[in-house]
């Protein structure tokens, strides 16, 4: 007997650093299939924000620890997109969070061509954080040293 294959779910972002609506979209998308994360690039990171505080690698690592991901892909986003990764996997879906529509969905052409289904609002409609607002918040913040009580456990 053939086990039947699951649907796939692709979700992509910059992930730099990884937080809680990150956790939230991928653990709701595996609710549809198998996860593909397509994280972006450095080199589409420092264009979008001007640096890179976590490297390849490392959100790699993170988000391959998840559950429900069965696979963290690069991409080649020198046109700001992912089409090129949703042309490659072509997943059942593509899972978009809170934040985006169809009028800051560059993807949703291609999805459209291929027959892949566009989820919206996956992880909730509100954004729960924003990488870029976590690592000014660390820049911003003054060193704490000491004071600090900690757990006994």
């Amino acid at each position: 007997m053939s086990e039947e294959k699951r649907p796939t779910v692709m979700v992509s972002g910059g992930f730099d650093p990884v937080h809680a609506g990150h956790i939230r979209m991928i653990r709701e998308a595996s609710r549809y299939g198998d996860v593909i994360v397509i994280a972006n690039s450095d080199t589409w990171l420092f264009r979008k924000k001007g640096f890179v505080f976590m490297d390849f690698p490392k959100r790699v690592e993170i988000l391959n620890a998840i559950k429900g991901v069965v696979l963290v892909d690069s991409v080649d986003d020198t046109d700001d997109t992912v089409c090129e990764a949703i042309l490659r996997h072509k997943p059942t879906y593509f899972a978009n969070g809170g934040d985006r529509g169809k009028s800051n969905t560059p993807e949703q052409t291609v999805c459209e061509q291929i027959g892949t289904v566009l989820l919206w609002s996956i992880g909730g409609d509100e954004k729960v954080d924003s990488s870029s607002d976590l690592v000014k918040k660390f820049y911003d913040m003054p060193p704490v040293r000491g004071g600090t009580k900690h757990s006994e456990k």
